[in-house]
């Protein structure tokens, strides 16, 4: 699957409203970030706790160029939690964090500007 993070491609195809509720996006706070350098691109191991129905998952993620391990931690973040996990060498990616392509193509972490519960559903 191939995402155009180019800020000036056209809208993707329609889709109807129960599509777009079949991606299940909740919000969560990272709780844990580890370097990860068998990465073949440079990324960073999350551990996000996304409430209680779902509980702690593993995601790696691409966003070395913008931040540091330290301002990581306690940071909300939204993810993808219903597509199946990936392999990514030795590690298993559970879900899927989002962001958008800055300018230079490095990727802004998606959030709310106000804390809400960890768990809540992007609807």
């Amino acid at each position: 699957m191939h995402v155009n993070h180019d800020h000036h491609a056209p809208a993707a195809d329609p889709i109807t409203f129960d599509d777009f509720l079949r991606v299940d996006i909740r919000l969560g706070t990272i709780v844990d970030a580890e370097p990860f350098p068998e990465a073949r691109k440079p990324a960073f191991k999350l551990k996000i706790d996304l409430g209680p129905a779902i509980g702690i998952r593993k995601s790696s993620a691409q966003i070395v160029d913008r931040y540091t391990l330290d301002e990581l931690v306690g940071r909300q973040v939204a993810a993808v939690v219903n597509f199946p996990s990936r392999q990514i060498g030795k590690y298993l990616s559970e879900v899927l964090t989002l962001g958008f392509a800055d300018e230079a193509g490095a990727v802004i972490l998606f959030a709310p500007d106000t804390p809400v519960p960890n768990g809540s559903r992007l609807f």
